[in-house]
């Protein structure tokens, strides 16, 4: 590949994770106002999140976590926020004894509690491990919110509250997830924690 072709292709690239963010956000903006309500509200009240995913989306799950429990940008007092399935010896024991379809419902049967809230994340919507812990966490009394793409597989309908990015592109689909855990922990930050007080 010459470097005129290769820079084509890095334009191109770069330009298409632009402008499926801006598609997400055209039509996405009050569910993100809502998820950040349900997220301060989750907080405030004692309750704490419960996150998780396969894959890349694991690590956006973990990401999102330490966001929470360390800080976004402002000093302060950590939250309560477990990425699930990143327990080896607990992840590796539920695969083993119930299979690898339960190793998030597991968890959250074990930590959730009512008024605590849950985030799922499949690029598909389909992910068998997460759609089961979303059925969990509702029967538990949880609010459940879907990070998913493309058409939102049946995650979309499983959920209170679906982000469904509008791209087949696993890559841009995660790059708008971690956008969207980005801008959630620094409006609940700035909301928990307003300057001078």
């Amino acid at each position: 590949m010459d470097n005129a072709v290769l820079s084509s292709r890095i334009e191109s690239i770069f330009r298409n994770s632009i402008r499926t963010k801006e598609e997400f956000l055209k039509t996405s903006l009050p569910q993100i106002e809502t998820a950040t309500h349900w997220m301060v509200d989750t907080f405030k009240n004692g309750g704490k999140l419960l996150i998780f995913g396969n894959g890349g989306s694991s690590t956006d799950a973990s990401h999102i976590a330490g966001e929470l429990v360390s800080r976004f940008y402002i000093n302060r007092k950590g939250l309560p926020a477990i990425a699930l399935g990143t327990g080896l010896a607990t992840l590796t024991s539920i695969g083993n004894d119930y299979g690898y379809e339960h190793v998030f419902a597991r968890e959250v049967e074990a930590y959730g509690r009512p008024g605590d809230l849950a985030i799922g994340i499949s690029t598909s919507g389909n992910s068998k491990n997460v759609l089961l812990a979303l059925e969990k966490a509702r029967e538990t009394g949880m609010r459940t919110i879907g990070f998913g793409g493309g058409t939102g597989g049946r995650m979309k309908d499983l959920v209170d509250l679906a982000f469904i990015v509008p791209s087949p592109l696993t890559p841009r689909i995660q790059e708008t997830h971690i956008t969207l855990g980005h801008v959630l922990c620094e409006m609940v930050e700035e909301i928990l924690f307003p300057p001078n007080h």
